[in-house]
């Protein structure tokens, strides 16, 4: 079972930047390949959001993180991240890192991000 890891969460102020990790163990590079990779957010008394989607050829993002944030990933590592610049008190939030393809879904635990002055 593909366990994840997330980390670089935090507290920061409006402006500032954060970058989270998601690390996938258990998992061969080769099998990494395979899996599409996404990051999510959900406010308080929200639902949970798509903010941002990665496969080892291709990136999108939603329209309230487009040009602010970057989904990247380091096969070698097995690890996605996500670099949030310009933060805003909207961008707080619990992140969740997504791991997927057709036979298996795997979700990280959720790291807390908070934008705050």
């Amino acid at each position: 079972q593909v366990q994840l890891a997330e980390s670089g969460g935090g507290l920061v102020q409006p402006g500032g930047s954060l970058r989270l990790s998601c690390r996938a163990s258990r998992m061969i590079m080769s099998t990494f390949l395979s899996y599409t990779t996404d990051w999510y957010r959900q406010a308080p008394g929200k639902e949970r959001e798509l903010i941002a989607h990665a496969t080892s050829g291709n990136t999108n993002y939603a329209d309230s993180v487009k040009g602010r944030f970057t989904i990247s990933r380091d096969n070698s590592k097995k690890t996605v991240f996500l670099q949030m610049n310009n933060l805003r008190p909207e961008d707080t939030a619990i992140y969740y890192c997504r791991f997927y393809r057709p036979s298996d879904d795997n979700w990280g635990q959720g790291i807390q991000v908070t934008i705050s002055s």
